[in-house]
């Protein structure tokens, strides 16, 4: 039987290796490894557990389809006026919830190259109704050469009223983070540019964290959070509430919540809906508005991140309509 992951390095060939979905290789930067030691919390989403072999049919391999919606490589264009780009799929640190774990085996193959980038542009122009793109991965700031440039061009039509870069970095790996893309950042002024960290936990607000945090603050990007529910990291409400207020304070403004994607190896993530609405009202009734994320589901096998009502409300809890009005069962 093949152990739960297999630990790589920064320049290990067996980053590219091929692994089961539910076998995510495993890659910890030091600055993890170290909260690690103090955090359970921390270890949780990095380092791998026999949990992960275990999973339903309930899980996919690619719950969101999104190769349904690729259009030219790297390029995904799911939604009428935005397209998301994933420019490499490498990370800092691989998060054992990661939807893309499908994706680790491909670091080569997926990158993002000159040419790439202009088959994009060239695309984008067929649809000057797409206002926005949005950076992702993998991580876009562990290529920042190629992020740069590929803004640079992308920022060139009249069209692309907003970048918006998602990013973990700063929180995985901070020292990563170098003055040089900090400045090629400040320099986009024709934009608007939103950068979204992601953060599960507050002890992921280390003072180097922060550091960026106030350096991305100044370079004129205005920030967002992004944080998904997990079992055993965040499924309480003690735990949010101080991780909103002190973004909140820091001007990272929390954007979305999201219940786990099911994907296959991640099945022991997710919180059960009803523990986190009653997590998420009560975030409501107690924190200011600007320190409370929309909690949405990104609907497995259908369109859409759907808005989830709070016990303010009486509904239906295991089940909702998508975009196209598709009926979808919750899975938790």
């Amino acid at each position: 039987m093949k152990t739960p992951a297999q630990e790589v390095t920064e320049d290990s060939p067996s980053e590219t290796d091929s692994e089961p979905p539910g076998n995510l290789l495993v890659k910890i930067s030091p600055h993890l490894k170290s909260l690690a030691k103090k955090f359970p919390e921390i270890k949780r989403q990095f380092y791998p557990s026999a949990e992960e072999n275990k999973s339903s049919k309930r899980c996919f391999v690619d719950p969101l389809i999104e190769e349904d919606y690729l259009k030219t490589k790297g390029l995904y264009h799911k939604y009428p006026k935005r397209v998301l780009i994933l420019l490499t799929l490498a990370c800092a640190s691989y998060c054992r919830f990661c939807t893309r774990k499908r994706r680790i085996s491909e670091l080569k193959e997926a990158q993002l190259n000159n040419k790439d980038i202009d088959n994009i542009v060239n695309y984008l122009k067929k649809y000057p109704e797409v206002n926005e793109v949005i950076f992702s991965g993998g991580d876009p700031f562990m290529s920042p050469k190629e992020l740069i440039e590929a803004i640079k061009k992308i920022s060139r039509l009249a069209q692309i009223k907003i970048i918006r870069i998602h990013t973990r970095v700063p929180i995985s790996a901070p020292e990563l983070v170098k003055k040089n893309l900090i400045d090629s950042l400040r320099k986009i002024k024709e934009k608007t540019l939103y950068i979204s960290l992601h953060f599960e936990h507050p002890a992921e607000l280390t003072p180097p964290t922060i550091k960026i945090i106030k350096d991305l603050k100044a370079s004129g990007a205005i920030l967002l959070s992004q944080s998904v529910f997990l079992t055993k990291v965040n499924d309480n409400f003690e735990t949010l509430s101080e991780l909103y207020t002190r973004l909140s304070e820091l001007g990272v403004r929390p954007y979305y919540i999201f219940h786990c994607d099911p994907v296959i190896g991640s099945e022991h993530f997710i919180v059960p809906l009803k523990k986190e609405v009653e997590i998420m009202t009560k975030l409501r009734k107690e924190l200011s508005g600007i320190a409370c994320p929309t909690f949405v589901i990104d609907t497995p096998n259908g369109s859409g991140k759907i808005p989830v009502p709070l016990d303010f409300w009486k509904f239906e809890k295991r089940s909702f309509t998508d975009y196209n009005n598709k009926k979808i069962e919750v899975i938790d």
